[in-house]
């Protein structure tokens, strides 16, 4: 009788482990999954002049500021985010200019956008997306220029 019960015990902790993890692994795929993830082994560099300079979005964009491209492919909404336009060390860029942008093409809201992760304009370069597609604040973009300042290297 003894057996029978720590066999019941036993078998309940299993499952009680088991269905742990299933909320878990279901979140981690879901992110990676996600209409606004960002996977870096898809990104692309695109060439184009800026059309304009959105620092809100029209009705129907995703969120943020955007700049509207001409590329030989077409035109192209490049999404920068919520920061892409604001603070110190901020993209400063205006229609007619030539730009090199890496990010990721996604499908949004039923449209095309670039998801810009930098942003390349007369040989300086802004970044606007970390490595993972998470936007880079205007402070986290001070800090970082601190830290090269004291190296003594330039961006």
């Amino acid at each position: 009788m003894m057996k029978r019960l720590f066999a019941g015990l036993y078998a309940l902790a299993l499952i009680s482990l088991i269905s742990l993890q299933l909320p878990v692994q279901a979140q981690t795929a879901e992110r990676s999954v996600g209409p606004f993830s960002y996977d870096a082994s898809k990104e692309a560099t695109l060439n184009g002049t800026v059309l304009s300079v959105l620092a809100k979005p029209s009705p129907g964009m995703i969120m943020g500021s955007h700049l509207l491209l001409a590329t030989l492919s077409g035109p192209v909404d490049a999404s920068l985010g919520r920061f892409g336009l604001q603070g110190k060390g901020a993209l400063s860029v205006a229609p007619g200019q030539q730009v090199e942008v890496t990010g990721v093409m996604k499908t949004l809201k039923d449209k095309q956008v670039f998801l810009a992760r930098s942003v390349k304009v007369g040989g300086q370069v802004y970044t606007i997306r970390n490595e993972h597609g998470f936007p880079v604040s205007p402070q986290a973009r001070e800090r970082a220029n601190g830290k090269t300042a004291q190296k003594g290297e330039s961006l």
